[in-house]
């Protein structure tokens, strides 16, 4: 495990259209301090699927550069926008697939993120970076960058929001596809946030809610979900691979797929409502 790290704090990119003009990109919204609104999304490296024979004729494009990739991140950026913490999966840190462009540093900027950070999971040098991504409107207080066990290519981010019994353990994942592998990870998951009174677990976990929640580690932790419908494959939806999990101290404010087909997974988000709603706001959010 990594000793936890700040998260990166970059001079925003100026963005342009096709013909140079600057694209301006969407203020932070005003937020409300007792509920945070979260969003997990597995961006496929910014390609765009509609089929499943495009796992095949479209292939190239996890190699190679495309102009369809920009003007998806520029979407995906967008919509982000709206979000407090955010969860990526599948993204590039910069290699030539990507046009050498670290997409969770350049989401973070289309979306106004003070905060960002990006676990890079499998390093193939200049062809690929695969990694995972946490963006958040909320300074953490601790990161933790955890390589997951099982087959390489895995791994979790840490992010602590606040301090003391009201502090939230926030983890973004992307788990293994085989059930034995999967499990061992969760496992390291529950050992990792066990301490926390409240927690988050948001992420592309390749499995049924019911299967985390009460056929594995994660049953020790009493966590809950909202059913809100599948997300993959996107064009079809059929299973609900991408999810986000909460402490049952938390209060579900809304629960979504967002009908929002660039990768082959769909987005799902959840406004959640902090504990002590009476009391002084835990979190404070940057004045505009």
């Amino acid at each position: 495990m990594l000793m936890p790290r700040r998260f990166n704090q970059e001079r925003p990119i100026v963005l342009c259209d096709a013909n140079h003009n600057p694209l301006s990109a969407p203020k932070i919204l005003l937020r409300h301090e007792q509920r945070i609104r979260l969003l997990s999304f597995n961006i496929q490296v910014g390609i765009s699927t509609s089929a499943y024979h495009h796992y095949v004729t479209r292939s190239w494009k996890h190699l190679l550069p495309h102009q369809e990739r920009y003007r998806n991140l520029e979407k995906i950026g967008f919509l982000l926008s709206d979000y407090d913490i955010v969860a990526l999966q599948e993204a590039d840190g910069g290699s030539l697939r990507s046009g050498h462009i670290n997409q969770v540093q350049q989401l973070a900027q289309l979306g106004n993120f003070p905060y960002w950070y990006q676990q890079r999971n499998r390093n193939l040098g200049p062809f690929a970076q695969h990694s995972n991504g946490l963006l958040s409107r909320l300074e953490p207080h601790k990161l933790e960058d955890h390589p997951l066990p099982g087959p390489a290519g895995r791994g979790a981010i840490l992010a602590q929001i606040g301090e003391g019994p009201q502090a939230i353990a926030v983890v973004s994942m992307h788990l293994a596809l085989g059930a034995r592998a999967r499990n061992r990870q969760l496992g390291y998951i529950h050992d990792i946030v066990s301490h926390y009174q409240h927690v988050v677990l948001m992420g592309d976990m390749n499995t049924q809610a019911e299967n985390l929640l009460n056929n594995s580690p994660l049953s020790r932790l009493n966590l809950r979900a909202a059913e809100a419908g599948a997300t993959f494959p996107s064009w079809k939806p059929q299973r609900c691979l991408d999810h986000i999990l909460i402490s049952p101290e938390l209060e579900i404010a809304n629960m979504s797929v967002l009908p929002f087909p660039i990768s082959d997974h769909l987005p799902v988000s959840m406004d959640i409502i902090l504990p002590g709603q009476a009391a002084e706001p835990a979190f404070k959010f940057p004045q505009q």
